[in-house]
Parts: structure tokens; C-alpha cells; sequence
């Protein structure tokens, strides 16, 4: 059997890969008791934020650097490039400041004062694009920049990179499977980039096919839910597969914002404002069965929505 050659700066990057590994996934699954109740259904959720980086989105980052790193694209000093809304940012910063890999991030100037302090602190370059364009204009810079100094970037491009979604195939998938014992019916979660639904949705497809997959998304184009997309108004990302939903459902952005006030007074915990979102779905879910377990994501906490707090409680 042949061994590949591998130089020096490959095998330290291998082991600082190995190192931060631990700190991706294996996230804790919550139960839902004070929030919502209803005989003979159980709503949980995995606390995503418990995580290097914060959010669900290491995981995604994490597979999508280490593909990179293995099939040399980040060789010679290159930047990882991409678009962000900001989690995903703070993700490929956080990887690539523990691998020694810069990172430039394009980024909507509307970003949350938290989202930007902390990309500043970790390092990352940080491109800003108008507010109005949202994500689907951050990528065209991304895009741009790329075709212009590709000797400088690797453009991950995160909305179409299959690394995205199949991190969630290998591991969070079967996390949830078992931490539910095998028992979960329901998986409920919300559409950005789509990689967490689509990845997590095949993953449990696999182990139970008999396990129901509701998707989420902004109930209007003009939403408060930072990293979410209304597909119907936004550039659809390529990774996005829409045979694998048996259900659609619509959040309201004030319904979103109202759960936090009360999963906070109920449960004890700050939940950002997609998380809020997704635990709307899931009890709507829960309120059209009769028995079940439900399991949806908290891709993060509050910690970088202080202006969406400062709204609701002052």
C-alpha cells in the first residue's frame, strides 16, 4: 500500500485539525419542559452554541477547512474566503485563528455590533457590503474577489459546498439519533445557507426513513431573522435540496422575539432569535400530533444580539 507524501506544514495543520476536533459537535440535546408541555409529546434541542466558535456552524466550517486543507487549496498562504451573515464567519475565524489560516469574510454592514467585534478580535479581514443586499450581495463580492486574485483566495463558498451539509450527515444526525435513543419521530429546523436542514434531514433519513422533516423559513422577505432566507425572495443555494421537506411552515419575526422573552422567564436560558425561531416551529409541530419526539437546533445563544435584547426589555 502506497503512502502519500506529506510535508511538514500538511502534517502540522493534520494535528492541529486532530486537536480541535473535540471542540466540534457533541453538543448537548436540551429538553423542553417549562416552555411547552403537552401529554405524550417531547420537544428537545441541541444547544449548538456549546461549541468552539459558538454556533452551529463549526461544523460546518470545520469539514469545509478540512477538505480544503486535505485536497491542498489552502496551501502557499492562501485566505479562506466567503459570504456570511455572521455565524459562519465567526466560525471559519475561530478554526482558522486555531490552524493559522487567515480568513476574509464578506460581510453585511448591518451585522450586529457583537458579530463584528468578535470577527475584529479573531483575527479576520472583514469586506463590508450594503445593508440592502443581505447575503446574496456579500457572495457576489465574494465571488468577485476571488476571480480577481485567485492566487490569493480560496472561495469556500459555503451556500453551494456539499462540506456544508454532509457535516451534519456524519455527525449531527447521528448525535441526535443517539441522544433520542432511536426514539426521535420529528426533526424541525430553520433554511440560510440550508446546510443544517438538509445535512441533519439525510443523516436521520438514514438510520429511521419513518422520521418526519419540517423546514422553516421567514414568514416575509422583510425579517428579523438574522442568517435565515425566504427562499421565494433570495438566491436559493445550490446545496439546497427541496424533495426532502414533508412539510413547510412560516415564522413570524415577532413570534420569534416573544419566545425569547419567555423560554428566558421559563426555561433560564437567552436564546438568539433563529433558535427562538426554531423552537416556534417545532411547537407547531407539536401541536399537530398526538405523540411524538421532536427535535429541533439552538444554532445559538443571545450573546451577539444585544440590540435585539436592548428591543425587548427596555
Amino acid at each position: 500500500m502506497s503512502v502519500t507524501p506529506i510535508n511538514i506544514n500538511q502534517q502540522s495543520l493534520a494535528q492541529r485539525l486532530q486537536t480541535i476536533a473535540p471542540f466540534i459537535g457533541n453538543t448537548p440535546l436540551y429538553p423542553i419542559k417549562q416552555a411547552f408541555t403537552k401529554k405524550g409529546v417531547r420537544i428537545y434541542a441541541k444547544l449548538e452554541w456549546q461549541q468552539l466558535g459558538g454556533s452551529v456552524k463549526a461544523r460546518a466550517a470545520f469539514n469545509i477547512f478540512t477538505h480544503a486543507i486535505q485536497q491542498g487549496l489552502l496551501d502557499n498562504g492562501k485566505h479562506l474566503l466567503d459570504a456570511t451573515s455572521g455565524n459562519t464567519g465567526i466560525a471559519y475565524a475561530s478554526v482558522g485563528a486555531a490552524l493559522g489560516i487567515p480568513v476574509t469574510l464578506c460581510l453585511p454592514e448591518n451585522a450586529s455590533k457583537e458579530r463584528k467585534q468578535i470577527l475584529r478580535s479573531l483575527g479576520a479581514n472583514i469586506v463590508y457590503t450594503s445593508r440592502f443586499g443581505g447575503t446574496d450581495e456579500a457572495q457576489e463580492k465574494a465571488k468577485e474577489l476571488a476571480q480577481q486574485y485567485p492566487d490569493k483566495y480560496y472561495y469556500a463558498d459555503q451556500y453551494a459546498n456539499p462540506n456544508n451539509w454532509q457535516a451534519h450527515v456524519k455527525n449531527t444526525a447521528p448525535e441526535i439519533y443517539q441522544q433520542t435513543q432511536g426514539s426521535i419521530t420529528h426533526f424541525v429546523a430553520g433554511l440560510g445557507t440550508t446546510g443544517t436542514f438538509v445535512g441533519t434531514s439525510r443523516g436521520l433519513k438514514k438510520l429511521n426513513t419513518n422520521i418526519h422533516l419540517t423546514s422553516l423559513q421567514p414568514e416575509t422577505a422583510l425579517h428579523g431573522l438574522e442568517g435565515w432566507k425566504h427562499l421565494e425572495t433570495a438566491v436559493v443555494p445550490k446545496i439546497y435540496d427541496n424533495t426532502i421537506a414533508h412539510q413547510h411552515l412560516e415564522i413570524d419575526t415577532m413570534d420569534a422575539y416573544n419566545m425569547i422573552k419567555h423560554f428566558a422567564r421559563a426555561e433560564g436560558l437567552l436564546l438568539s432569535p433563529s433558535a427562538a425561531a426554531n423552537l416556534v416551529g417545532a411547537i407547531q409541530v407539536a401541536e399537530q400530533i398526538t405523540e411524538g419526539v421532536i427535535v429541533t437546533m439552538f444554532p445559538d445563544n443571545a450573546d451577539k444580539y444585544g440590540e435585539v435584547l436592548k428591543q425587548l426589555y427596555i
